[in-house]
């Protein structure tokens, strides 16, 4: 089972019309924590769609992007990890709406913040 959230900003159409996908639970949240990944081009159609994971900044960029793009359960489950995610949350850079989708169904993530 799952959570989609929509934003609820009326200044923005398409933000109105946005849905972030959240996992019922963060233990559904298997993906790899070392090596290097590839994402589709559903979840990042840019020039640099491969992330090493032993960079920081690659692996905060890489969760950002899962988060937001996300279009199935499976794609988060596929790309995220648990320790992985709770570790860099405060850090990541999200949509005001997919940060407080995600802190409203998990509290351990709102106080890492």
């Amino acid at each position: 089972m799952s959570r989609q959230t929509g934003n609820v900003n009326p200044r923005s159409r398409y933000a109105s019309r946005r849905v972030y996908l959240v996992p019922a639970d963060l233990d559904e949240l298997i993906g790899p924590m070392v090596g290097v990944v590839e994402l589709p081009t559903h979840l990042d159609w840019s020039e640099q769609r491969v992330y090493d994971l032993a960079d920081d900044s690659h692996v905060g960029l890489m969760y950002e992007r899962v988060i937001r793009e996300a279009s199935q359960l499976d794609d988060l489950r596929t790309y995220l990890n648990r320790e992985t995610l709770v570790r860099i949350w405060p850090s990541l850079y999200l949509p005001v709406q997919a940060r407080r989708a995600w802190e409203a169904c998990f509290q351990n993530l709102l106080r890492t913040a």
